[in-house]
Parts: C-alpha cells; sequence; structure tokens
C-alpha cells in the first residue's frame, strides 16, 4: 500500500483528501501545518506528498525545499489557489513535479495522481529519455520524465538532428506524465526562438493540462501551438 502524505492548514480540504485517498486504497497521513508535516515525512517517508503552497508558519516553498534535501526522488505535488501560477512556477524550480488547483476536482486529483504513480515507476527503471526519429519532412522529438537543465544537452542534440536532416517541421511529442521545470522552459523557448530563425515550425502535443497553463504563461506558444491530439499537430505541421 503506498503512503501519501497532505499538508494543509484547511480541515475541510484534508478530509476530502482522506476520503478520496482511502477509498483508492492509499494510506493515507495528514498534517494541519508545515512542521507537523515534516515530522510525519520523515517518520513515514511517504512517497507522495501534497502540500498547499500558503500556509500558516512554514510555508509550502519550505516545506518542499525540506522534503527535496532529504529524498529528491520524493513526488511532491503543490496545492495552488486558483491563478497562482508564480507560485507554480517556483515549486516547480524547487523539484515539485506538478500542482493541482484549489477548489479541487476530482478529475484534476485523479491526473495528478496519475502522473505521480506513473513518475514512480519511470524512477524505479531508470527511464527517462528523450527520442529522435526523422521521417520525411517531419523529424519527431519524444519526451519522457522530467525537463530539467539536465536535458539540456540531450534536447540540443535532438534539435541539432533535426536540422542537420534538413527537416522543417518539428514535433515535440510529450509523455502526459513529463514535468517541466524553470531551468527546463528555458531551454526550450531558446531551442525553439532557434528553430524559428531557421523556418522551422514546431507543434506540441502530450503536455498535461497543467503545463499547458505554464506554457502559455512563460511564451513558449509564441513559438510552437500546442494541439490535444498528434494528428491535429501533424495537419498543421504538413500545411504550414
Amino acid at each position: 500500500m503506498r503512503k501519501i502524505l497532505v499538508i494543509d492548514d484547511e480541515k475541510p480540504t484534508l478530509k476530502m483528501f482522506r476520503l478520496f485517498l482511502i477509498a483508492y486504497g492509499y494510506e493515507v497521513f495528514i498534517a494541519e501545518d508545515g512542521q507537523t508535516g515534516l515530522e510525519i515525512y520523515k517518520k513515514e517517508s511517504p512517497e507522495i506528498v501534497f502540500t498547499d503552497i500558503k500556509m500558516h508558519g512554514m510555508d509550502g516553498v519550505e516545506v518542499l525545499r525540506k522534503i527535496k534535501e532529504t529524498d529528491p526522488l520524493t513526488e511532491v505535488i503543490v496545492i495552488t489557489g486558483h491563478g497562482d501560477m508564480d507560485l507554480a512556477i517556483q515549486a516547480l524550480n524547487l523539484g515539485a513535479t506538478d500542482f493541482i488547483n484549489k477548489p479541487i476536482a476530482k478529475i484534476a486529483l485523479d491526473s495528478a495522481l496519475g502522473r505521480a504513480n506513473e513518475r514512480i515507476k519511470l524512477a524505479g527503471t531508470q527511464e527517462n529519455e528523450i527520442l529522435f526519429q526523422n521521417r520525411d519532412n517531419l523529424t519527431t522529438i519524444d519526451i519522457k520524465g522530467n525537463i530539467t537543465s539536465i536535458s539540456e544537452s540531450f534536447l540540443s542534440g535532438a534539435f541539432k538532428t533535426a536540422s542537420e536532416h534538413d527537416a522543417s517541421n518539428i514535433l515535440l511529442r510529450f509523455d502526459e506524465i513529463s514535468s517541466v521545470n524553470g531551468a527546463g522552459i528555458a531551454i526550450l523557448i531558446k531551442l525553439l526562438s532557434a528553430s524559428r530563425k531557421e523556418n522551422k515550425v514546431v507543434a506540441i502535443t502530450g503536455i498535461s493540462e497543467n503545463f499547458k497553463q505554464i506554457f502559455e504563461m512563460a511564451g513558449i506558444t509564441r513559438f510552437a501551438k500546442i494541439f490535444d491530439k498528434q494528428e491535429d499537430a501533424i495537419k498543421h505541421l504538413t500545411l504550414s
């Protein structure tokens, strides 16, 4: 039974999480403040932690920082208020792999849990790949895992190979469990900007709804359109 810790200073939120997570078969621990949450974390070592960003006393950013100092592989999903994208990006830069907005909808919680569990499996196999394939006039770059500063050489290599193959169209195909922090976003913007100067058309597909918001806020959509369906992305590239 997988352990989950939820840290939030709002009792109704904790009650909602407990009801859903117990029904899903998790062993659930709850804390009403950051300090208590950290004490439970150190004792129980849960693989997944949900923490509110804005709390009295120790806030979620500090909780995230201390958890990542203890175990960088812990899945930390931050709980943000509607429109708190700046805080979400700050959390991603500190190692959070996802975020969920209040008021929390069941479908959003289910999606966040699904992505977290898949990332845990991925970490267990040590599989974190950026794969490249070229076909006719289309280069596809598959991205699986977390895009951080460590990913720069792999992504740059994939874009360079696309350039060497004279492909004018590039499809960035993300796995839905992919996570991108601030450094990863900066790398993507640099590569997409360079591709535009080379008159290459880039489309993005597969990214989760959460990261669509991040990409739009960061300006990535100025360089590449995002599509829900791969076939729509390919059609766009074909007609460009």
